[in-house]
């Protein structure tokens, strides 16, 4: 795909931004809001069977001890989620477009846009569920934050692509509850010429932490298994992302071909109902 052009700062003018949404977020936080917004991901949490096919590099939790992100099962040890480009079109602030100062950032649902702007992304639902932990300890970190952007079902990004400047849908800020767990309702994003469906992802040490991208702790990007790829691109709205997928793999992207392992959702539920994305992310303390 082309370079999509970029908007101008887009700062807009309330700088309350993140710093205001924190005591409504820690309200809104909590095992009742967490149990309504993963629903079934519970099991995706538990290592469920996932969907899946080999060549899209999709781990068995029965066989392979990589299973589940940054942690093997087996032995306990975590691994350190690989360090990712975030890309050209970050909407952090440092390439011109920023939503971490605006209010109404830190939220579950990233499907409309917010901070004056309107507009709702169609598209499969998806729920993504992350679990934050110690690389070295593989402990759960709470209050951790992660600011997460993805493309919409046309493959363009919100305050970049032609046709969306005016957006700021599919993104947002979410912390992890007491045990390191976190989720956004979004829906799964389509598939662009050159890339392998992917979400980007940024982790902070809190939410005050999230409202300048200089805090961030990592950067790195989620990889979606071929199979669960080729079921949602046969729905409507999706045609676009058929023959681009058809035109790359895990092994010739160019952010995964060094192995996606650890970046390679769990994948459970269904097209009609709604799917889930689980992983696990360790990051450094």
């Amino acid at each position: 795909m082309s370079r999509l052009p970029h908007a101008p700062d887009d700062d807009h003018d309330d700088h309350g931004g993140l710093h205001r949404d924190l005591a409504g977020t820690r309200a809104r936080l909590g095992r009742r809001r967490w149990l309504s917004l993963v629903g079934s991901a519970g099991a995706a949490f538990g290592l469920a069977p996932i969907l899946g096919c080999a060549d899209s590099g999709v781990l068995d939790p029965s066989t392979d001890d990589t299973f589940t992100g940054g942690i093997n099962p087996s032995t306990g040890v975590c691994t350190r989620i690989p360090e990712e480009t975030a890309g050209p079109y970050p909407g952090d602030g440092s390439n011109g477009a920023n939503v971490l100062n605006q209010s109404g950032v830190v939220r579950s649902d990233l499907r409309s846009s917010f901070a004056g702007l309107s507009g709702t992304a169609a598209g499969v639902p998806l729920t993504i569920a992350l679990t934050i932990v110690s690389s070295s300890t593989c402990a759960p970190l709470a209050g951790r934050a992660v600011y997460l952007w993805h493309a919409d079902r046309e493959g363009r990004y919100s305050l970049y692509s032609s046709g969306v400047t005016n957006q700021n849908y599919l993104r947002g800020v979410q912390a992890a509850d007491e045990n390191g767990r976190l989720a956004f309702t979004t829906i799964f994003p389509g598939c662009y010429d050159g890339r392998w469906p992917h979400i980007h992802f940024e982790v902070f040490n809190s939410l005050a932490a999230a409202s300048n991208v200089a805090n961030k702790v990592a950067t790195s990007q989620i990889a979606l298994p071929k199979a669960t790829c080729d079921l949602v691109y046969a729905t409507t709205g999706y045609a676009a992302s058929v023959s681009n997928l058809s035109r790359v793999s895990l092994a010739s992207d160019n952010v995964f071909r060094d192995g996606a392992n650890l970046q390679l959702a769990t994948i459970t539920g269904d097209v009609s109902s709604g799917l889930t994305a689980a992983l696990t992310v360790a990051v450094n303390v």
